[in-house]
């Protein structure tokens, strides 16, 4: 498959050195395209991905980014641009850890940090990139949740905000779909990668809740980093070419 091998420019993908980040870069590296990736601190998780480029004769370059700083987010995007070229393709993958909290526990200064480290910064990033978008009449994708279809107990500080985000990804593609620019989201269930891993390292998950979390998913099993990664580069994709301002959940039908 070779989706991205035509496309000018570089996909872009903040959050690149995540769980679902890296498999996510590594397939639009498989499917034909140069990326550029962003990192909050563990930039030695993105070395596999500047090999895996290599072998497929393509680009891979990294820059450290604090997406709730919209100078530098601006900057970066601008030198993204520059290197490849172009932007064909934003994908928001990052976001911070999201402890699972009941709504009654969380504080006003919790709720808002929470706010600025995942609906803002995306709003940084989306509004950066628009101007490179519609040189290339590209397309976003968000990763967000399927919490904002479902509510699942202790989730207000992941699904709160990335409701916002996706309401963002509405009005883009409503806005922005006259410059041939399409936005969409890709709602993650529970996945074995990717933020999960911290929730069942920190307790905020143990076994019993994850029995109790399979027996709400009508396929009886969790998703990995691939699943989502193949939503997000088919919404990518010229084969989602008529397809904008979606939200398609990964959840094992939990949302059924």
């Amino acid at each position: 498959m070779d989706d991205f091998a035509q496309r000018s420019g570089a996909a872009l993908v903040l959050g690149a050195s995540g769980g679902l980040g890296q498999t996510i870069t590594r397939m639009l590296i498989e499917r034909g395209s140069d990326v550029a990736m962003t990192y909050f601190r563990s930039a030695g998780t993105l070395e596999p991905l500047r090999a895996a480029a290599k072998e497929h004769g393509r680009t891979a370059k990294a820059w450290q980014l604090d997406l709730s700083d919209a100078a530098q987010t601006s900057e970066v995007v601008t030198e993204v641009a520059a290197a490849f070229g172009g932007i064909h393709t934003l994908v928001y993958a990052a976001g911070p850890h999201v402890p699972m909290v009941h709504l009654s526990r969380i504080t006003p200064a919790d709720f808002r940090r929470q706010l600025t480290e995942d609906t803002t910064a995306f709003f940084n990033a989306a509004h950066a990139t628009l101007p490179h978008l519609r040189s290339a009449q590209g397309n976003i994708v968000a990763v967000t949740t399927a919490a904002t279809t479902r509510f699942p107990v202790r989730d207000s500080l992941s699904s709160a905000p990335k409701a916002a985000v996706e309401a963002l990804v509405r009005a883009i593609a409503a806005e922005e779909g006259r410059f041939g620019i399409r936005a969409n989201c890709v709602g993650p269930g529970m996945t074995t990668d990717g933020m999960a891993i911290r929730l069942f390292d920190s307790g905020d998950f143990d076994e019993h809740a994850r029995e109790i979390a399979r027996g709400n998913i009508p396929l009886r099993r969790f998703g990995d980093a691939d699943d989502i990664a193949e939503a997000v580069c088919f919404l990518a994709s010229d084969r989602a070419g008529y397809i904008s301002g979606q939200k398609l959940d990964v959840d094992g039908g939990y949302g059924a």
